[in-house]
């Protein structure tokens, strides 16, 4: 039964596609698909350059969190040290290393793959890969801009993380997967991988789109 069901797939092809909006950090798309039976419909695609996070784990088994203003809830949430993959060619464990000395002032020695995961697969292409990292060191911050100039920090043991998301004070998605994967791996439950494990769904369509345009090496740089 299930060689049948895997052989009669429907294969969803993209007849047609119309780029509608063209901005620094994302972009907005239109695909038309073909669904079972052959009809086609439209579906809206945001673009997105994928980002990565980074669990960062101190001999304690505190976690470094930040504090940053989001304008789409308007207001400061506890996140992950992250950033976009808005470098071209990048890999993403340099991407980790330079954020978690931007936002969080820290080196580590020791670098492992916690998960990967994509945000919102309704709509967006947007994908994450988040690291734990141990072996820590401060380091010294390098000026910031914008909302990260405003950026909070704090040092928060695992397991006061854990409540901290079951009583809703953590709510940013990427977070509360990073900090129960990240619990799980302290606690020998699980196992980290690999940073070499390919991130196979990390997004190119617009990254490659804006290579082929000459914008690179920043990515967000359209129009300049």
């Amino acid at each position: 039964m299930t060689s049948h069901a895997q052989s009669s797939r429907h294969e969803f092809t993209v007849t047609s596609s119309e780029l509608l909006v063209d901005a620094p950090i994302l972009a907005l798309r239109r695909d038309s698909v073909t669904m079972p039976g052959g009809v086609s419909a439209h579906r809206e695609i945001v673009e997105h350059f994928g980002a990565v996070a980074v669990v960062a784990v101190d001999e304690q088994d505190r976690i470094a969190l930040v504090e940053q203003y989001r304008h789409s809830v308007g207001r400061r949430l506890w996140e992950l040290p992250a950033g976009l993959l808005d470098f071209a060619g990048e890999h993403e464990l340099t991407t980790a290393r330079r954020e978690l000395v931007e936002e969080a002032g820290l080196e580590a020695q020791n670098w492992s793959l916690l998960l990967d995961l994509v945000t919102s697969p309704g709509f967006a292409e947007e994908a994450v890969r988040v690291f734990m990292a141990t072996g820590l060191t401060e380091v010294e911050r390098p000026e910031a801009e914008d909302e990260e100039a405003d950026m909070g920090f704090t040092w928060m043991h695992i397991e006061d993380a854990r409540e901290a998301v079951m009583s809703g004070r953590i709510i940013n998605s990427i977070a509360i997967a990073g900090i129960f994967a990240a619990s799980d791996v302290l606690a020998g439950r699980s196992f980290p991988r690999s940073t070499d494990t390919p991130f196979d769904v990390r997004p190119t369509h617009m990254a490659l789109r804006r290579q082929h345009q000459g914008v690179q090496p920043d990515m967000k740089k359209i129009g300049m």
